[in-house]
């Protein structure tokens, strides 16, 4: 089945260039690529799972574009504040048209109405409940730029558009925070530690000798590193489902994500789990934050010899669970 880009191009809309790079912003696994010259294209990718699938695959794969390009094309995010950074960065790599294409539940009319306000577009091609347009090169989309390095912080901690909680402290960090033990242990993985926000409190613990923050998301990656002054910490892009230390901990601390896309999916928070017990030592500890309606406890239960709930918050659990099992 021909996807709303392709659909686009094949009615006329746009065209890619016979020659020069093409660069793709923000594609994820879904994305229908057919259109592109593996050769002539750059994929614009964080997130660290469909950089590997899309290298496997033979794309070239960087996090940053390395421009000029002929065109460059913009597979909309959730983030609007995120969508038009990407706009306008895409307006600085590239000589040629900007192609959008977006969801109208990922916010494209919205874009497209911001965009008619400052540039001249192109008519929108509407198809399977979202837009794709158009912006004319020599377009002038600087207000958008994402500051570098970021302005934006939150008690201090420096986060960026589109990043897992941009805006506030995200209120399961902060419960399991709250319900930290006195002892964590030498060796510490925090995984999937977004900005850095619960490495900033494993780190006031003395104990503590290494910090491993491990996150597939560049841009969070990026931003822990600001945030994070301290030579115990180590940064890994990595998937955390997939990551293998060279030695394994004492603790692992986790706030899992619970969604793969819009979709709710507990499968994901399952595959942390699983993961935390293969990277622990016999004696070793996790500590996990999940809402209150997620089906942990079970998981949790065959991994681990041990488990407790702690206090928590109305909307979330903190599960400490001991001693992973060895499973064969």
């Amino acid at each position: 089945m021909s996807s709303r880009l392709s659909l686009a191009a094949q009615s006329g809309l746009f065209a890619l260039p016979v020659a020069g790079r093409v660069c793709v912003y923000a594609p994820n696994a879904e994305t229908d690529l057919s259109l592109f010259d593996k050769e002539q294209t750059d994929l614009i990718v964080s997130f660290y799972p469909d950089a590997t699938q899309f290298a496997a695959a033979g794309w070239t794969v960087v996090q940053k574009p390395e421009g000029p390009y002929a065109a460059a094309v913009v597979i909309l995010p959730r983030s609007k504040t995120y969508a038009k950074a990407l706009l306008a960065d895409a307006n600085t790599q590239t000589t040629g048209q900007i192609v959008v294409d977006g969801g109208k539940t990922d916010g494209i009319d919205s874009l497209l109405k911001a965009c008619k306000s400052l540039c001249d577009v192109s008519p929108a091609f509407s198809k399977a409940h979202g837009k794709t347009f158009v912006v004319a090169p020599g377009a002038d989309l600087g207000q958008w730029a994402e500051p570098e390095p970021p302005t934006g912080k939150i008690d201090g901690f420096v986060t960026r558009p589109g990043v897992f909680s941009a805006e506030k402290i995200d209120a399961g960090s902060a419960a399991l925070v709250a319900e930290l033990p006195k002892l964590l242990g030498a060796h510490v993985i925090d995984l999937g530690a977004g900005w850095g926000f619960l490495s900033a409190s494993i780190l006031t613990h003395p104990e503590v000798q290494e910090l491993h923050l491990v996150e597939a998301d560049a841009r969070a990656l990026d931003c822990a590193r600001r945030n994070i002054d301290d030579p115990r910490a180590q940064f890994h892009w990595a998937d955390a489902r997939q990551y293998q230390p060279k030695a394994l901990a004492d603790c692992v601390i986790t706030n899992p994500p619970f969604h793969t896309g819009r979709k709710g999916d507990p499968d994901l928070g399952k595959a942390f789990i699983a993961a935390a017990a293969k990277l622990l030592k016999p004696s070793g500890h996790l500590l996990i934050v999940a809402n209150r309606h997620l089906p942990y406890e079970t998981t949790l239960q065959e991994l681990f010899k041990t488990g407790q709930e702690l206090d928590g918050t109305r909307g979330f659990k903190v599960l400490h669970a001991r001693n992973p099992r060895r499973l064969r």
